[in-house]
């Protein structure tokens, strides 16, 4: 699928686009889709966009974090399912820990635009955020965490009017604003 996203973005390239004014976002695998298509195209030698934003992303389809097995009863989106037939829907076993696949193992020490990652505590998803946060951060990438106490999966974008939503979008939206503008 990262082919895909890839494809859109070379396609906006020739339409005159640069990359560097574009921000790329993705919630839940989206996130880790998002994730694993700005390393394909930094390895490729595309470049990479200016910004990234991950809402709850999920970036270890091997599911080994975890939270999701102490956060099992307290997400009422993801609950208690089982997540093992998507993933591996997505990708192969063996092929589960390709940085292209799930981002947290990528190498980001080559690079990687400002990303800032929001996610809620009560998210079965969480210790794939927290990780993704630690590999970029050891490498010395741009990236700001911005995590909300109580809130489940993706309350960001299935809850559009809460409080913590609100202020989520608002944080990106100064995120974007400030890395944006700077032309990093």
């Amino acid at each position: 699928v990262t082919d895909e996203v890839v494809a859109v973005v070379a396609a906006l390239q020739e339409e005159g686009h640069l990359l560097e004014d574009m921000a790329l976002y993705g919630a839940s695998a989206g996130g880790g889709l998002v994730a694993g298509s700005v390393l394909k195209m930094r390895d490729q030698g595309m470049g990479m966009p200016g910004a990234v934003v991950m809402w709850a992303p999920w970036t270890d389809l091997t599911i080994v974090g975890d939270t999701w097995a102490t956060l099992l009863n307290q997400d009422p989106v993801l609950g208690n399912s089982s997540l093992d037939p998507f993933s591996n829907a997505y990708a192969d076993p063996a092929d589960q820990k390709h940085p292209y696949v799930s981002p947290v193992y990528g190498d980001y020490t080559q690079g990687f635009p400002p990303t800032l990652i929001q996610v809620g505590t009560k998210e079965r998803i969480l210790s794939d955020s927290l990780r993704q946060y630690q590999t970029m951060d050891t490498a010395g990438v741009d990236v700001k965490l911005d995590v909300y106490e109580g809130m489940w999966h993706d309350f960001l974008g299935s809850h559009w009017n809460i409080p913590e939503a609100l202020m989520a979008r608002l944080k990106m939206v100064k995120f974007l604003n400030e890395r944006m503008a700077s032309g990093e």
